[in-house]
């Protein structure tokens, strides 16, 4: 940014003054709650991340907090189009560099952070226990899906080419963190198999386990356990692109001509 020559009043008169900005724009995290909770989830957890020298964008997605009464109604084009939106404001701040973002999500925010890949360029990616859903009822209500034979889908291994998410995961080049509860009740093994089998051309992946841990984080030591393994990897990526100067020419993430617009489910 360029230095701002300004006029400071004093006395009924000005004197000019220049203000000397960083030069060098600073990383964008966007946090992306999970289902049935908001963005104070990740409030702690933002505040430390900040700390590292990122700016944070959290936001509540429709159906949660102030938009509660649109829960039964609510789609994933919804709040795809919702985190759209989201990182188009985090990416517009003027600190921000553009080719400098991360999206971390956990569960039903893991699952849009993987398909916001898709259609916006993302550097870093960390998902906490992602979910995964069928692209075949994109347009049913979320809280209507495992009325769809969710369950049964979530059983077996998901091919990247047949399902949205996952083929955002196998085009995305940049870094993921994946992290799995070793006790989860909710997504099961193969979804996260089938994540981590998609990621196969990302430049690194670094995958953890919270042994013993339920899938919402229940107990603190988890909770503490889980914001170190974000904060590590976070502060190791942006580290690394700092001292490498890796940055590229336009951020990481599908070439224009490939990237979906959040409103088609295709």
């Amino acid at each position: 940014m360029p230095d701002e020559v300004i006029e400071i009043a004093v006395d009924g008169e000005h004197i000019e003054a220049t203000i000397v900005v960083p030069r060098t724009l600073i990383p964008g995290v966007l946090f992306i709650h999970g289902w049935g909770v908001d963005r104070d989830t990740y409030l702690n957890r933002a505040h430390e991340v900040a700390a590292l020298g990122c700016i944070c964008l959290l936001f509540d997605m429709r159906g949660h907090a102030a938009t509660v009464e649109q829960r039964d109604a609510v789609t994933r084009e919804d709040n795809l189009a919702d985190a759209v939106a989201a990182y188009d404001r985090l990416v517009a701040h003027p600190l921000v560099d553009p080719a400098a973002i991360a999206v971390v999500g956990s569960s039903y925010g893991g699952y849009l952070a993987a398909t916001l890949t898709g259609v916006r360029a993302v550097r870093w990616l960390g998902m906490r226990v992602p979910a995964l859903y069928q692209d075949e009822d994109w347009l049913v209500p979320k809280a209507e899906l495992r009325e769809h034979g969710l369950e049964a889908f979530r059983q077996r291994p998901v091919a990247a080419d047949e399902n949205r998410a996952l083929g955002a995961c196998a085009a995305f080049r940049g870094d993921v963190l994946i992290v799995k509860s070793g006790c989860d009740e909710v997504i099961p093994d193969p979804v996260t198999r089938s994540y981590l089998a998609a990621l196969c051309g990302v430049r690194s992946l670094t995958y953890r386990v919270i042994e013993q841990a339920d899938h919402a984080l229940s107990e603190q030591p988890w909770q503490h356990a889980y914001a170190s393994l974000l904060l590590g990897w976070l502060n190791e990526v942006v580290t690394i692109a700092r001292e490498d100067g890796t940055e590229p020419d336009s951020p990481i993430g599908l070439p224009p001509s490939l990237r979906r617009e959040p409103d088609n489910p295709a």
